[in-house]
């Protein structure tokens, strides 16, 4: 199986990239952040001629969590079973700010597997409001899993953390320093969750650093490869030994119209998915003769 997130940055602007990202990777769950969708406006119909089932949990103009798959949804659950979030088409992105009733978090099984998409707030800067209610919405996050789920379980926890889990994952720590996704409070909330009981799908099989989810569009922050590991797949133990292969796909950073900020993370379960390039190799030999 052929599990995949990715933060789309808007599913209506970047419907025609996942569609032809569909095809490139075959992915048999996909988990997305980000919709920017209410549900009645999700483009069900083009995620059914590619063969896949939509479960959407969205608010309107601003985040959205979403599955598609291949292989079935049931039990479907969704704001950790707390209820109705905002709609944010009739409110402004501040007004009652509370990061719980936003929609963040949806969860549903895919052929036995318990498949989470998350999308963790932002921040902001630390110490604000935002940043608070960041640390409150982790803490939500392992409460859940704590209450709701086993770590002897077939989980899958995927999506935007936007928490960087080491320095390893920052282009450069020092100009990050004291930032939201760097923060020793953010990483603790993430450290937090692993310690529960899940395994970085991508460290299993990747060591180097200078690998990253995202870029800002900014000052050509891409093509100096300037980005930070925000979007990860976290298993439980029992589906981390059947994982044989994990990536992140640079090459759907690129192409016209302008593509998501961030890439999709791909992890394999028991046997390897459809091949693809996802260009570091030429990528990062290019960066480095630019900087010679």
């Amino acid at each position: 199986m052929r599990i995949a997130t990715w933060n789309v940055n808007s599913l209506s602007a970047r419907l025609p990239a996942v569609e032809r990202w569909l095809e490139r990777a075959a992915p048999d769950v996909l988990l997305m952040q980000e919709t920017k969708l209410a549900n009645e406006t999700v483009p069900e119909l083009s995620f059914r001629m590619a063969g896949y089932e939509v479960a959407h949990h969205g608010e309107g103009r601003w985040n959205g969590v979403a599955i598609a798959s291949r292989v079935g949804i049931s039990e479907v659950v969704t704001n950790f079973g707390d209820g109705p979030v905002r709609d944010s088409r009739t409110k402004s992105e501040e007004e009652g700010f509370d990061p719980l009733h936003e929609a963040r978090m949806i969860a549903a099984v895919c052929e036995g597997i318990r498949m989470v998409s998350v999308y963790a707030p932002n921040g902001r800067e630390v110490g604000s409001q935002f940043y608070e209610g960041k640390l409150a919405w982790f803490e939500r996050l392992r409460r859940w899993l704590t209450e709701a789920c086993s770590p002897d379980d077939s989980l899958v926890l995927g999506g935007d953390f936007n928490v960087t889990p080491t320095d390893d994952d920052v282009w450069d720590p020092g100009a990050a320093h004291g930032g939201t996704h760097v923060s020793e409070p953010e990483r603790i909330a993430l450290a937090r969750l692993r310690e529960w009981g899940l395994v970085d799908a991508y460290r299993l099989h990747e060591q180097e650093g200078g690998r990253f989810t995202w870029w800002d569009y900014r000052a050509g922050m891409f093509h100096k490869n300037m980005g930070m590991r925000l979007d990860l797949i976290y298993l439980t133990r029992p589906l981390a030994s059947r994982a044989v292969w994990a990536e992140i796909d640079r090459e759907a950073r690129k192409g016209a119209p302008t593509p998501s900020d961030h890439a999709p993370v791909i992890v394999d379960l028991d046997a390897p998915g459809v091949p693809f390039d996802a260009g570091w190799k030429a990528a990062l030999e290019r960066i480095a003769q630019r900087g010679r």
